[in-house]
């Protein structure tokens, strides 16, 4: 059984990626060369900023498209620690 990971990644613009994967240093290393996606081969990631582990693809994708829905302060709080993982 794989672990999931969600993430997000700080740009170079100050921007922030969110994204999910079974395996993160593949995935950090396809960002970092332009492959990882078409946001960030546009805006070079500079740090992951953010990552949360799940046991369920599920949970991972769920947890991802609520992330993605959040505003950027929203973003920096859980990036922070200011905001409880719901």
């Amino acid at each position: 059984m794989w672990k999931w990971y969600v993430y997000i990644l700080e740009c170079e613009d100050k921007s922030y990626y969110t994204g999910m994967t079974w395996k993160p240093d593949n995935r950090w290393t396809q960002h970092l060369s332009g492959t990882g996606s078409k946001y960030t081969g546009r805006h070079k990631p500079i740090r992951v900023a953010y990552l949360e582990e799940y046991e369920n693809l599920e949970q991972a994708r769920r947890r991802e498209k609520q992330i993605k829905s959040w505003s950027r302060t929203k973003k920096e709080k859980l990036i922070n620690g200011e905001w409880g993982k719901w």
